[in-house]
């Protein structure tokens, strides 16, 4: 530590804390994410329906 600099005082060299850094990054696509929750939540109601279905003994799949 430089003897000129008081307690707590910043050095001049790492005074800019914007040095260095990459311009503004885009946020990543939702449309993937959205996507799978909807196949995954259109299956489970595919399940669901078929077993719903199934007990009632209107249709026989298993």
């Amino acid at each position: 530590m430089p003897a000129n600099l008081a307690p707590g005082e910043t050095p001049p060299d790492s005074g800019s804390t914007t040095t260095g850094l990459s311009g503004k990054q885009r946020y990543p696509s939702r449309a993937l994410p959205i996507a799978t929750l909807v196949f995954v939540l259109l299956v489970v109601v595919a399940v669901v329906g078929f077993t719903v279905v199934s007990l009632l003994g209107i249709v026989k799949i298993f």
